[in-house]
């Protein structure tokens, strides 16, 4: 038996970037349809390399064979706010990270999201992940903050963004309730909307994970 569990934020009026307004109503036009502005890294979304790369790869470019299938969750909890995380953050609780692994990391938070904390004190990935990442051929890596680096800190932005896309690593940010996979290896499925020329996408991102009969 399997289960599949939500790893995707709500996407409504609250959110940064998003605004819903009614465009038809039932009672009067005879069908309901809304207008949906979205910015394309609003809530839990995939970066694509014209983010940050000039000629880099567009969103409807991606390769959907590495936005499906199994990935391994590796739990850094507790985590601490702007904490840059580092390689030895990972080897000390993965052991077995191959050429094409999607990795999920696990910080919890999520958690923080709705406050000035979520955006302005992330944990986040260090230079030099970033680039081990790339060495060891890594094809995924996901996250819960809404960006893999330091959205106040453009320098380093940049740095890690561009390392991880030159290194053929897909990105995808802002996910949520990883703290409800029991498994260490799940399949994941994460698809964008298939935007010509886009630098990125929200999506909806689950995981399937074996249930122990």
């Amino acid at each position: 038996m399997t289960r599949i569990i939500d790893l995707t934020l709500n996407v409504n009026n609250s959110m940064s970037g998003v605004q819903i307004t009614s465009c038809r109503r039932l009672a009067e036009e005879g069908w309901n349809a809304t207008t949906l502005e979205l910015y394309s890294h609003s809530g839990t979304h995939m970066d694509a390399p014209r983010h940050f790369l000039p000629e880099g790869g567009t969103i409807n470019q991606q390769d959907l064979s590495i936005c499906v299938g199994y990935a391994q969750v590796i739990n850094l909890t507790p985590t601490e706010p702007r904490q840059a995380i580092q390689i030895e953050d990972l080897t000390k609780r993965a052991s077995n990270i191959q050429p094409g692994t999607r990795l999920l990391l696990r910080t919890d938070w999520h958690k923080q999201y709705g406050t000035d904390d979520y955006r302005n004190a992330l944990p986040r990935i260090s230079v030099e992940l970033a680039h081990w990442l790339v060495e060891k051929q890594v094809a995924m890596v996901g996250v819960e903050p809404p960006s893999v680096a330091d959205v106040n800190n453009m320098a380093e932005l940049t740095e890690v963004h561009e390392i991880l896309f030159k290194g053929n690593v897909l990105i995808i940010e802002g996910l949520a309730n990883l703290d409800q996979l029991e498994n260490e290896v799940v399949q994941f499925i994460a698809l964008p909307l298939k935007i010509v020329n886009g630098d990125g996408s929200p999506v909806r991102a689950i995981a399937i994970e074996e249930v122990p009969q």
